[in-house]
């Protein structure tokens, strides 16, 4: 059963001798199909190494999908920049375009006002190329005097030097509105070309995302997956542990006398006089010994189920098989283990209180086989 800190669980040399002792034992009673007692014997530990593998499968699939995460957003962040530029770019495009149409727009005007000051030109030149055909003496003869025809004449020259200096300006203007349109031109070009660029390296950038992100599904997809069968693995080795009880373990609407400080808590909310946290089976047992009146060491942080016949050694307390009324009784399977505390003691069984038993942080009591189980004897 979890306590606050997982560290891993010792394994002394004895209890390593002693499991590889007793394996063919095993081996010899599963294939047979009965204990010396007279029913199954339940080998529940064989979904440890399943539970465990799969937890290890995930770790590793859950680091690979971490470092995708972090690439994953290494790559977001190339995308956005890149849009960013991209929109950065497009703005000055539009706006350069908007300067091309405007300059398009004059240059037409141009275009337009030269021609009409063209046509201006040429009717003057026209009208001076017959008034050319007559005579001096003639025009001198229709002016009323001299200072009238010279009149006529700079008029004639000041509207043909006005119609000529016009043209030349439009001429120049239209020059000037063509080469920066020119110039303009050619800078829409080389953002385009950039724009272009910019958004083929965005579209890589954002089909490596979506690939990525594709990979992190699938590494999700198999940790639910991993997780789920975890979950009825467990089912299953709770069915199976269940199998070394005698009859159903039942619940005591008084949680045994735990404390409801503690009981009524949610799981693992609060940590104990012990550094262990509530309605757990090893906060339950140490309680259990306080309460009669006997002294229970602080094994908060060491103190997982399948640890503390090793903590007891190492402390002095007495550890063996042999059942006593008021022992705390240690099962080393599992992850954590799991602690009972012992009510009374029969032919081959005990009678246990006990919280958390099938993983759900509930009180239960009942006949059980004494298989696979030390007994700590607190003194």
């Amino acid at each position: 059963m979890m306590n606050e800190v997982k560290l891993k669980p010792k394994m002394n040399i004895k209890k390593i001798l002693t499991r590889f002792t007793i394996l063919p034992l095993l081996l010899m009673t599963a294939v047979f199909g009965f204990s010396v007692l007279g029913r199954p014997l339940v080998l529940a530990d064989r979904f440890d190494d399943q539970i465990n593998a799969l937890r290890a499968q995930n770790n590793a699939t859950g680091a690979a999908k971490a470092q995708l995460g972090a690439e994953a957003a290494t790559l977001a962040e190339t995308v956005a920049k890149l849009q960013q530029q991209i929109d950065t770019l497009q703005a000055q495009i539009d706006a350069n375009q908007a300067k091309s149409d405007n300059l398009q727009h004059q240059i037409t005007l141009a275009e337009a006002e030269l021609a009409k000051q063209k046509a201006v030109l040429g009717e003057n030149i026209k009208a001076m190329y017959l008034e050319g055909q007559i005579s001096t003496l003639e025009m001198l003869a229709s002016s009323k005097d001299l200072s009238d025809f010279v009149d006529k004449q700079q008029y004639r020259n000041s509207v043909s030097d006005k119609i000529k200096t016009t043209v030349q300006k439009i001429t120049e203007l239209k020059q000037q509105l063509a080469s920066q349109k020119s110039e303009v031109e050619k800078l829409l070009l080389d953002q385009r070309t950039m724009n272009a660029q910019l958004d083929k390296q965005r579209n890589q950038q954002a089909t490596l995302l979506a690939a990525n992100e594709g990979q992190q599904a699938v590494l999700g997809a198999q940790i639910a997956a991993n997780d789920n069968q975890i979950s009825e693995l467990r089912q299953q080795q709770a069915i199976e542990n269940s199998r070394y009880n005698i009859g159903d373990m039942h619940g005591d609407p008084n949680n045994g006398g735990y404390p409801s400080v503690w009981a009524n808590a949610p799981q693992d909310s609060t940590i104990d006089s012990w550094g262990m946290y509530n309605r757990e089976c090893v906060s339950f047992t140490a309680w259990k010994v306080w309460n009669s009146g006997r002294h229970m060491p602080y094994w908060g942080g060491q103190g997982n189920a399948n640890q503390w016949d090793d903590n007891a050694r190492a402390e002095g307390i007495p550890v063996d098989e042999s059942p006593r009324v008021g022992d705390v009784a240690i099962s080393n399977s599992g992850p954590f283990g799991h602690a009972m505390y012992v009510e009374a003691v029969g032919n081959g069984s005990i009678y246990v209180s006990q919280y958390n038993a099938q993983l759900n942080g509930q009180y239960s009591e009942g006949w059980r086989y004494t298989t696979g189980l030390v007994f700590i004897h607190f003194p």
